[in-house]
């Protein structure tokens, strides 16, 4: 689509006979590119590479980048998605690589390192690196994938290393004395889409990067950190928490933009009751296949963002099912696009995509990240994505080639995605989230310490790379027997490798592996902490787009064993919880009322577990579960409100009131924690013991925290002001999943009290900060 009219003109058909379920449109300006010279300093033969390949002139925030970075500073670009980002870090990297080869034309004496949050991403960095011819440039792909000939020569041969940081800390790190010729060279070390390390998982990266740096400097390097992301909120201050080094952010950004027209759109309540007769809206998945029909008939090239590899192919599937009674002539033209597909399959789609063969597709998040697809018209968004920053760049695969562009959020049935169709304000016109983590929780921080000791031993000099909470870490770990105190250091006591003890990507610690029942074949792995709701006797796993049954869940043996089916409905655990304080932090006054966070533990027990169809929401029945307890000691925020407050408010059902608020805050917070209600939890009651007052707590689901608490307390009156605001606008009559209802409640959403939720809120809000 080549103009913002045509782009609106395709909403408002799209609009045409579906009610009021288009609730906002957005209309973002088009913005002209900004050029500026090339800098001095790149050799004649990488400008000339740049010029075949199109690249007349750069972006000023690509030079802004490229010239921060080869001054010797550390810095982090923060422009728009399909902005040219790569350039800034190419100029350098290109440059440092020409200069030493001809330097040194027989030995490496430059090196590269690229890290970023997926396999796919990199090998399309590569494939757009290798299409260069830059002197001293030998780029290689080091993941999971590799094989051993592949993996030694990226070792011994490579100047431009494309990984991930799970690959750096498993094989590079805890092996670095086999790499100390690449690490000894390192000039740059390029952390693309840093958005995306946040909360726990973000943690263990910050400890993995600081793990290089200390690496680094032992055979003599000190690279230049170079972080990258469409968009994040105080960049400056998430890349030096992320790396621990101070950043030089760039912000503006010069390149040009084509307008979109940004429609908001709820589903409609339907005839269906799901849980203690609540409605149910239609799915934001039918929704979605519904458009995406719509928009090929139209031959409006789209993309569909859908969470899950199985919602992706179910949205295809519908839409091809829907195109084979309206044009079977169009069926071929839609496809699914996820993680999971082969390499050669990803390219075959892209190329269809580019070339318009492909007019529709249905994709997760593999297509979000810098993969870069040239001529779509319009983006799907199958709910909210999670954070700003996602729904930004998910909206920028469309109009890449500079025209117009149509883009549009279909809310899922829960109280975020409720709250944010019905308040553009809380989307538009306002800053991405900040990354938020804490590499300084003791739970990830001392993993991260002994893997750091076996590498190298530690010092007192390493406090200032790990931070303040490292002495006491160190000293925990040492009355643990973990780490042995030695003249010059503490060094580690065990014989196995300190890494294998760790999973980046959980809270640490044992992990429960996913094995396929007669084969025996390792699908995956899951957090110990998260296997009782995900991997119980009867649960529904997905991996790689294929669903299996969970037969069985080994605790002890920490493994689970599955079979391949094909189940038409997906289940979803409940537990019951406790929680005490353990210690508070710090408290406000709200009036009578109080906020406050510090430290709680909370006994958790999943007892039961749903199964609802995929196609429908509706719950097919309830099954018991017999798993033991588990205690985490966590960072929560809790609200409290005295006796006589709560009587005044005259509450038919007090207890179902506070429940409400807390199922309606913990769906509301990740709004302004960068988090996914999946990574909270939340408890309430009309009398807790240790305060004495109706308390509703919100905690990380994490050990030790992940900075979401702490996030809800500094941001409380916004948080809950959306809260009460999501529950009162909200269309049933006594709560529904778009508002109180959860589907992690391990009480059947029992009981729950709409109008007293918001009175609750009301009074609470309305009382003096």
């Amino acid at each position: 689509m080549r103009g913002g009219g045509e782009a609106a003109a395709v909403l408002k058909r799209l609009a045409a006979g579906r009610g009021d379920r288009l609730t906002h449109v957005e209309s973002v300006p088009p913005r002209l590119g900004q050029t500026c010279d090339w800098p001095r300093w790149v050799p004649p033969e990488v400008l000339g590479q740049l010029a075949d390949a199109g690249i007349t002139a750069p972006w000023t925030h690509q030079v802004a980048t490229a010239e921060a970075a080869y001054s010797g500073q550390h810095v982090v670009v923060a422009t728009g998605t399909a902005s040219g980002k790569s350039l800034g870090y190419l100029l350098p990297a290109f440059a440092t690589l020409s200069i030493a080869q001809a330097a040194s034309p027989h030995r490496r004496t430059a090196s590269v390192l690229y890290l970023s949050p997926t396999k796919a991403l990199a090998h399309d960095q590569l494939r757009a690196i290798s299409s260069y011819t830059v002197p001293g440039l030998r780029a290689t792909t080091l993941d999971g994938d590799s094989e051993r000939t592949e993996r030694d020569w990226a070792r011994d041969h490579a100047t431009y290393v494309l990984s991930n940081p799970d690959m750096l800390h498993r094989s590079v790190l805890p092996n670095h004395q086999r790499w100390a010729l690449f690490l000894g060279n390192l000039q740059y070390v390029v952390v693309d889409e840093c958005h995306h390390y946040r909360g726990v998982f973000g943690a263990h990266v910050a400890g993995v990067l600081r793990r290089l740096r200390r690496v680094c400097a032992q055979y003599g390097a000190h690279p230049i950190f170079i972080c990258a992301s469409a968009t994040v909120a105080e960049p400056a201050v998430s890349g030096e928490r992320l790396t621990g080094l101070p950043m030089r952010e760039v912000v503006e950004d010069g390149s040009p933009r084509g307008g979109i027209s940004f429609g908001l759109w709820e589903p409609p309540l339907t005839s269906l009751r799901g849980e203690n007769g609540a409605p149910v809206r239609r799915s934001a998945t039918a929704e979605v296949a519904d458009l995406l029909t719509d928009l090929v008939v139209s031959g409006v090239r789209t993309v569909a963002f859908v969470r899950s590899r199985r919602g992706a192919e179910t949205v295809a599937m519908t839409a091809r099912d829907n195109l084979a009674e309206v044009d079977p002539s169009l069926v071929d033209q839609v496809s699914a696009y996820r993680a999971g597909y082969l390499p050669e399959e990803r390219r075959r789609l892209e190329g269809m995509l580019q070339s318009g063969e492909l007019t529709g597709v249905a994709a997760t998040n593999a297509l979000e990240l810098g993969i870069d697809i040239a001529g779509l018209d319009a983006v799907l968004l199958s709910g909210w994505p999670g954070t700003r920053a996602s729904l930004w760049q998910q909206a920028g695969r469309a109009g890449r080639a500079g025209g117009d562009a149509l883009a549009l959020l279909i809310a899922r049935d829960d109280p975020l995605d409720t709250y944010l169709v019905r308040h553009p304000a809380a989307i538009f016109g306002r800053p991405v989230e900040a990354t938020v983590f804490n590499p300084e929780n003791p739970y990830v921080l001392g993993p991260q310490l002994c893997a750091a000791a076996q590498e190298l031993p530690l010092t007192e000099a390493d406090y200032e790379i790990f931070g303040g909470t490292t002495p006491a870490v160190i000293a925990q770990l040492v009355r643990q027997g973990l780490l042995r105190e030695r003249p010059h250091g503490w060094f580690w006591t065990r014989r196995e490798r300190a890494v294998d003890a760790i999973d980046i990507r959980s809270a640490g610690g044992k992990t429960v592996q996913i094995v396929e029942d007669q084969t025996g074949r390792l699908l995956g792995t899951v957090d110990g902490g998260s296997a009782h709701a995900s991997v119980h006797e009867g649960a529904v796993y997905v991996h790689a787009g294929e669903s299996y049954l969970v037969r069985t869940l080994d605790l002890e043996g920490h493994a689970a064993v599955v079979e391949p089916a094909s189940p038409d409905y997906s289940t979803f655990a409940r537990d019951v919880t406790e929680i005490s304080i353990l210690a508070t932090e710090e408290t406000c006054r709200w009036g009578t009322a109080e906020l406050s966070r510090g430290w709680v533990q909370v006994t958790s027990q999943v007892v039961s577990y749903q199964r609802k169809l995929l196609a429908t929401g509706d719950v097919l029945d309830e099954q018991p579960l017999d798993l033991p307890e588990r205690t985490l000691r966590t960072k929560a925020v809790w609200w409290t409100m005295p006796d006589s407050v709560v009587a005044g408010l005259g509450l038919y059902d007090v207890p179902g009131a506070a429940h409400a608020a807390e199922h309606a805050s913990i769906g509301l917070l990740p709004l302004f924690a960068t988090c996914d209600r999946w990574d909270i939890g939340g408890v309430s009651t009309a009398k807790h013991a240790d305060t004495g007052r109706l308390t509703v707590f919100v905690y990380d689901g994490h050990p030790g925290g992940a900075g979401f608490a702490e996030h809800g307390y500094a941001a409380a009156r916004e948080w809950l002001t959306a809260t009460r605001a999501a529950i009162a606008h909200c269309e049933c009559t006594d709560g529904c999943p778009s508002c109180v209802q959860s589907p992690k409640c391990g009480n059947q959403n029992n009981p729950l009290d709409k109008s007293g939720a918001v009175a609750l809120l009301t009074a609470l809000l309305s009382s003096e900060a």
